[in-house]
């Protein structure tokens, strides 16, 4: 199976490799951005180790140097005067410089680089493409909360319709860039479905509007016409109708491929055996409010559900060391944890299980343990007190060890047996016993008059009972919003449900709006809890089955055939150079390729939700490559928790006004229209570091030599980074012939 990660990985390093200067050495400028996604799949070590010799900052101030320089960079307007600026006014920066773009370069920067004296000393220029973050194996993000609020925030007068409908455009289209960067990057040309709603008008900004709508047609006899004889006026002018948002999405990320593809007429690269091609399909958040609002078990969603986890990967806990002291510990939960990768789908009860079980064959493999071994967790928690000889792996068995006891702890403090026993009976619609849920109020009402149940539970019982009624009457709702005591803030998180398309109030006679997607029944053993299977296992199983209803999810443009033309296999999960084929001067060079080092050719499912994904869903899309033998990898804006959904939904009014991602709200709305390149330049912003201070009194030849390697840095350096590069030892990787002469040069410098 290959990884998301590892692809993304060996693109970064397939580009570092392919620059070979005749000196063997080179130096890599990045800023702050690039350095970032580059730290997400890298160590520092691991690019010190590609015959680099100094990483800087392009924002920074550098000292000339007589090595070659490998640009990777975001293209920015900004970035690319700075590139002209290193070889301008008499000045040259480096020997050569060989410029990686992250993304596309724009045409007219392009020929600002070309017609700038900075022209001769450029050796290569190539677009990567690889702008959005790998977070997991088969999981995505383009790490944009605050997407959410500028997809469903309502406008809040007439005269806000166009302006926030203009800049969802704006923050559509930027994700739609981002969204080809992965199919770009996996060599995917795929289809495109979309879903398209039946039961609501489009959301938020799309919301049909006079100030949005194009004009109406003539009112002639034409409308009594064929739809194709009325003309265009009237399609267009009913079209908004129809506009939702991951409709404009999939339209755009359409546009964006073909364009590659007009460019590139050879991509997608066919592979060898060949892949069938790819299907994307884009939905959003409000095809499914009921999972974000759910209690998961299984062990990924729980824990990132009950504990304090920092973007889904940062955890904070007591470590016991060898004496018995607790230590303050800060843990990554990333793919590089064997253990996290077995557990974290697997149901609470069994990664426990699992835990303990590898916990002891451990024990018996590596410590002589003789004995029962650990028949619990506060055994296991004992014994692992005794192993400091294996301190890596104990440390990963004693913050599973904390994650699995902490979780459990909360599900005994907070009720959540009861609370998820409701919560299951409103998300499916029947009991445990397979038959409809008639004394749900009575379970209830008891847990929203509890003193031990907190608000936030009872928020995510009372908006999982309104979508299961499809609406309750304004006095029912009252009363519920009374038992539970919930303050304002929660109840308008309950009522925002209604900008994502749900009914929330609902009067005698009203009939249901909501054709609901009906699920499988499952052939694997359900615990009670863990019923509700998201609305995207549906999707994806009825996809592949041919089942999923195309007017539901039609396609974008061309649909596949029942037998697939050998025309149309594709693909291959070796990284292929994504050059520029510009003819300009100087000759572009195309990186040295590298091959395919595993053979998975299933067939590709992208998945997209835009305005947040759930762990339960990015779950799924591991479980069902397995049980439908396809590569299935899912993205999103945002991976986001129960806690989040709720705090997101309490200011979606107003515009998230106070929330995390955007504490300051969507701002003003009348800002002029801006291009797209005035957009990327403005997301991708670095301020220029102040000029160094004149140099202080020249200290003595010895404090001289220790500075060398010890400068402060202006910028952070990698956050993924092991260990620090700034010290001689673990920058020197030259020949020793060289190693004089480089001395005063190995060291990361920012």
């Amino acid at each position: 199976m290959s990884s998301l990660i590892a692809t993304v990985r060996a693109k970064f390093l397939e580009a570092i490799r392919s620059v070979n200067p005749p000196g063997r050495w080179k130096i890599l400028v990045v800023d702050e951005h690039s350095q970032r996604l580059l730290g997400s799949v890298l160590k520092q070590f691991d690019i010190l180790e590609e015959n680099v010799t100094l990483i800087e900052s392009i924002t920074s101030h550098r000292e000339p140097q007589q090595f070659e320089a490998m640009y990777l960079l975001m293209s920015t307007s900004q970035n690319v005067d700075r590139i002209i600026r290193d070889f301008s006014n008499g000045r040259q920066q480096y020997a050569a410089a060989h410029l990686f773009f992250i993304d596309g370069l724009a045409e007219p920067l392009f020929e600002r680089l070309t017609s700038s004296p900075a022209e001769p000393h450029l050796k290569a220029l190539q677009e990567l493409f690889i702008n959005f973050w790998a977070i997991e194996a088969q999981a995505f993000s383009l790490r944009a909360p605050g997407s959410f609020f500028n997809i469903y925030s309502p406008p809040r007068s007439d005269t806000s319709f166009k302006p926030m409908k203009d800049r969802l455009d704006e923050e559509l289209r930027f994700m739609s860039k981002m969204i080809s960067n992965v199919c770009l990057t996996l060599n995917e040309y795929p289809f495109i479905r979309y879903y398209s709603p039946n039961h609501h008008p489009p959301l938020g900004p799309l919301r049909p509007h006079a100030s949005t709508r194009p004009p109406p047609p003539a009112e002639t006899s034409s409308r009594w016409r064929t739809n194709l004889a009325r003309g265009t006026d009237a399609r267009a002018y009913e079209s908004v109708e129809g506009d939702y948002v991951a409709k404009v999405l999939a339209f755009m990320v359409q546009q964006n491929l073909d364009e590659y593809k007009k460019a590139n007429p050879d991509w997608p690269k066919p592979s060898d055996p060949p892949r069938p091609r790819g299907t994307l399909i884009v939905t959003d958040r409000s095809m499914d409010t009921m999972a974000p609002l759910l209690h998961e078990f299984t062990y990924q969603a729980m824990a990132n559900d009950l504990l304090p986890i920092e973007d889904g990967n940062t955890y904070r806990y007591k470590f016991q060391t060898a004496v018995g002291a607790y230590e303050d510990k800060v843990a990554t939960l990333s793919d590089a944890d064997n253990v996290w990768t077995d557990l974290r789908h697997m149901h609470m009860r069994e990664a426990i299980d699992k835990l303990m079980a590898d916990f002891n064959q451990f024990m018996q493999d590596n410590a002589g343990f003789k004995g029962e071994g650990a028949a619990n967790l506060n055994d296991m928690k004992d014994m692992l007190a005794n192993l400091p000889q294996y301190q890596e792996q104990r440390e990963k068995f004693s913050l599973h060890l904390n994650m699995a006891q902490e979780c459990m702890a909360i599900f005994e403090r907070d009720k959540l047996p009861a609370v998820a026993n409701v919560e299951q009976n409103c998300a499916t619609g029947v009991t445990a016993e397979g038959k409809a849920p008639k004394t749900l109020v009575e379970e209830m009402v008891p847990l929203l008059d509890s003193r031990d149940v907190v608000n936030m539970n009872k928020v995510r019982i009372i908006a999982l009972y309104i979508q299961h009624r499809d609406g309750v009457p304004d006095e029912d709702r009252r009363r519920l919003y009374q038992h539970a005591r919930l303050t304002l803030a929660e109840q308008d998180a309950v009522n925002a449900l209604v900008h994502l398309g749900v009914r929330i109030s609902r009067q005698s006679g009203d009939k249901d709006t909501r054709k609901k997607m009906k699920q499988k029944p499952s052939n694997e053993e359900e615990y009670e809890l863990s019923r509700y299977k998201p609305v995207l296992r549906t999707v994806l199983e009825e996809h592949v089955s041919n089942k999923l209803d195309p007017t539901l999810f039609p396609y974008v443009k061309d649909a596949p055939t029942a037998a697939t033309p050998a025309s149309s296999l594709r693909s291959s999960p070796a990284i292929q150079p994504a050059v520029s084929l510009r003819s300009q001067k100087p000759s572009w060079h195309k990186a040295a390729r590298g091959g395919a080092t595993h053979q998975d050719t299933r067939q590709r499912i992208l998945v997209f939700v835009a305005g947040g994904m759930t762990y339960s869903e990015m779950r799924e899309a591991y479980l069902l490559s397995k049980s439908l033998n396809k590569e299935i990898i899912i993205g999103s804006t945002h991976a986001l928790t129960p806690s989040q959904f709720v705090d997101d939904l309490k200011v979606l009014e107003i515009g998230g006004v106070g929330s995390r991602a955007l504490p300051n709200g969507l701002g003003e709305t009348n800002a002029p229209a801006r291009s797209a390149q005035e957009i990327y330049d403005q997301k991708f912003f670095t301020r220029d570091a102040p000029p160094p201070q004149r140099a202080a009194p020249a200290p003595s030849p010895q404090a001289q030599e220790k500075g060398r390697f010890l400068r402060p840095s202006p910028v952070p350096s990698f956050s993924s980074s092991q260990g620090s590069a700034t010290s001689p030892g673990a920058a020197s990787y030259g020949g020793e012939k060289e190693t004089e002469k480089k001395k005063k040069h190995r060291f990361l410098r920012f």
